[in-house]
This record gives C-alpha cells, sequence and structure tokens, in this order.
C-alpha cells in the first residue's frame, strides 16, 4: 500500500499518512458493509484518492506533478506488466536506494517504510541503539523531502549502483525473519517468505547479476532448515542436532544450483560466498561430517570481501570444529573488544558454549547469564537459560566432588 501511494504523491511522510487514514476508513466502511472482495485492493485504492485529494486541496498538485512515478489517474491498482520492475515493493526499494543518501540510511529507510520492521528491529540489524537508529531514519527522510529526490523508477542504467543496497535491504528482511530479534516464535514466516519473494523478482529483473543468483541461493540453502530449526513446542533446536531429514531438499538443490552458477561468472561476492558455506552445512550428513577446513577457508575469503565482526565470530564457531575450542576461544575474546559488538547476544553466547565445551563451567555460566541478558527472542532466551542450568549443575556437580 505504502509503496503504491508513495507513487501517486512522490512524498513518504504524505504516503504514510494517507495509508493509515485508509486503514481508519476501512474501519467504519467494512462494519457497516462489511469486508470487501479484495480488501488490499480497496485499501489501495482508498489511499490512493485520500492522496490525491490532499495535493489537489494543498494546490500542490501541479508541484508535485514532476516527481509521479507514472500517470495514475484511473486509480488501476495492478502492477503495469510494462513496467521494468515487476512489484510496487522492489519497485520503492530502488526508489529508496537513492545514491544520494548514505548507504546505511538507504538501507534502513528502505526496511522500515517498504519492508515494515520495526525500529527497534532494525538497530538490532545494524548494532547501534534505538535512539541513534531512529534519528537516522528521520535525517533520511528530510534529505528526500529536501532534495526533492523523485519517486521514480530508475532506468535499466542506474540500476547496478543501487544494486548491492537492494541486496542488503533484502538480506536483512529475510535476516530479521529467520530469527526474529524479539518476539515469542523464532521465525517470522511472513518476512521471510517476503525476502525470498522479493529475491526472486530481482533475479528475474537482473539475470546476468551474480550476486543476485548468490543472495537467492543463500536464502534458499539456509530457510530449507526451517522446519528442524524447532521443536514440536517452538523450542530452538541447533544445527548439530537437528533431525536433517526434514530439511527441504528442493530448496537445497535449486539453491546450490544458483551457487554453482554465482560462481562460474567468476564474479564472486559476499552474497555467493555465504551461499557456498551454507551449501556445505547443506550437503552433510552431519555436523561432525561437514568440511570444516574447507568452511573456515570460505570465511577467510568472506573477511577479505567483507570484513565484518559478525562474520569474524561465524568463523571462530568454524575454527573451533577445526582447531579446537580453546583456538577459537582466542578469537571470540579479541572480538569481545570490538565496541560494534557491544549488545550482541551472540558474542556471550558463542563465548559461553566454548567455555563449556572447555568444561569451564563457572565461566561458562557467566557468560550465558550475559546472552541471556541481551536476548530479546524468546526462543533463544529458553535454549540459553537450558543450558545455563546445565552449566551451573556441571559447576555444582566439580564443586561438590559428584
Amino acid at each position: 500500500m505504502l509503496a503504491a501511494t508513495a507513487r501517486v504523491t512522490g512524498d513518504l511522510d504524505l504516503a504514510e499518512e494517507c495509508v493509515q487514514d485508509a486503514y481508519i476508513a476501512a474501519l467504519d466502511a467494512w462494519a457497516r458493509d462489511g469486508v470487501p472482495r479484495k480488501p488490499g485492493a480497496w485499501l489501495t485504492q482508498t489511499a490512493k484518492r485520500k492522496a490525491l485529494d490532499l495535493l489537489r486541496r494543498d494546490k500542490v498538485f501541479r508541484a508535485k506533478m514532476p516527481l509521479l512515478v507514472e500517470p495514475d489517474a484511473d486509480m488501476n491498482v495492478t502492477t503495469d506488466e510494462t513496467d521494468e520492475i515487476p512489484d510496487d515493493r522492489l519497485r520503492l526499494i530502488f526508489t529508496c536506494c537513492h545514491p544520494a543518501l548514505a548507504r546505511e540510511a538507504q538501507v534502513a529507510l528502505t526496511l522500515r517504510l517498504v519492508c515494515g520492521v520495526a525500529t527497534p528491529d532494525i538497530s538490532r540489524a545494524f548494532l547501534v541503539s534505538e535512539p541513534t537508529m531512529a534519528a537516522r531514519l528521520t535525517r533520511a527522510k528530510k534529505k528526500i523531502a529536501a532534495a526533492r529526490i523523485p519517486y521514480r523508477v530508475p532506468a535499466a542504467a542506474d540500476l547496478p549502483e543501487r544494486l548491492d543496497a537492494v541486496l542488503s535491504v533484502i538480506h536483512l528482511l529475510y535476516t530479521t525473519g529467520h530469527t526474529a530479534p524479539s518476539g515469542a516464535d523464532l521465525v517470522r514466516a511472513d518476512l521471510v517468505e517476503r525476502a525470498v519473494a522479493l529475491a526472486r523478482m530481482l533475479l528475474a529483473l537482473m539475470p546476468d547479476e551474480p550476486e543476485v543468483r548468490g543472495l537467492l541461493a543463500l536464502l534458499l540453502l539456509t530457510d530449507a532448515r526451517r522446519a528442524a530449526r524447532t521443536d514440536a513446542r517452538g523450542r530452538l533446536v541447533v544445527l548439530e542436532d537437528q533431525d536433517r531429514s526434514l530439511w527441504d531438499r528442493a530448496a537445497v538443490a535449486e539453491g546450490r544450483d544458483l551457487a554453482v552458477a554465482a560462481f562460474r561468472t567468476g564474479r564472486v561476492g559476499r552474497y555467493a560466498v555465504q551461499a557456498a558455506i551454507a551449501s556445505l552445512h547443506a550437503v552433510a550428513p552431519s555436523t561432525e561430517a561437514t568440511d570444516w577446513r574447507q568452511v573456515v577457508g570460505l570465511y577467510d575469503v568472506l573477511l577479505r570481501i567483507w570484513p565484518s565482526p559478525v562474520v569474524a565470530l561465524n568463523r571462530a564457531v568454524a575454527v573451533a570444529m577445526v582447531d579446537g575450542p580453546e583456538k577459537a576461544l582466542e578469537e571470540v575474546d579479541l572480538l569481545a573488544t570490538d565496541d560494534r559488538l557491544a549488545g550482541y547476544h551472540y558474542l556471550p553466547a558463542v563465548r559461553a558454549d566454548l567455555l563449556r565445551r572447555l568444561s569451564r563451567f563457572g565461566q561458562a555460566a557467566d557468560a550465558y547469564r550475559a546472552a541471556v541478558a541481551l536476548a530479546d527472542n524468546d526462543a533463544e532466551r529458553e535454549f540459553l537459560e537450558i543450558r545455563l542450568a546445565e552449566v551451573v549443575d556441571s559447576a555444582e556437580g566439580r564443586s561438590s566432588g559428584g
């Protein structure tokens, strides 16, 4: 709805107001007349009509005309089949990822407005505080208005320069759904499926871009494990304990084919490398049988392409499988000095697991407590609390000589 309305207004704030007004109108009209056959189309059409009414009433309709994405006088809510970008959401993602905005602002604004990700969840994805992220979003919207950035579909020649930001948006959208930053459920299936659908649309739009193939491959290979990631009670099941017969083998096969195709181009980026790592996990019959040395090697490549502390932390997990938990713990302790990981609950969680495997149960308990304090997802917190109870029992048993 927001994407379609923004195409009329050329103004995100105004589009948001009109969408909200459409929902208010629905509360009255639907209670009186019943829910229409196509509620989404009704809401979108109502929002767009309210936008046009406001523009005309405020006598700025002519001033806004240069910003209109396309003529929309017939109020047709279906996607124009001649449009180069086949979906309103993908169209607005490309629009929000305008090079006049800073990269982080592009990604954050698009996640908030187009994908509906809450500001606290975006702040967690960027490893910054919620007030900092809220301020960034406000500045980005103000810059769009002040610079009169048009809400139009970029020309085909302009798509590549915006591609990396668009890929980041879809990846972060998927990550937010794969493990929900907060709430009772581990997975937000709606965000996962939206991200996969957008990645497929992007591949149809730009079939020759290896990183688009790499991203879709990564999403499919990772999401293939969804059914095995929780038990019947919704509790988290870690990779080593998952029933691999529940993995979606069709998704694994498609993801592997896409990853291989991306590598064959010789232009390998961070998403293709991550897809290759996910592929190694997907084909292994067990955790122990995984080619961990190759996983570490791929993480080395990924760190050169994308030097991120989160990547370094994931690499440390693989190092533990190759060189043992003591070596991995040394790397994790070095990462603990990186301010960017402050508040990142996976850091103490990984450290706790390594200490547990080293039978340093007292220190592991402290690390698990730190992870529990930072975790906002109920399923993850419950898993950490169970592990905490286990290491506490082990520590007490050791102290008592049992």
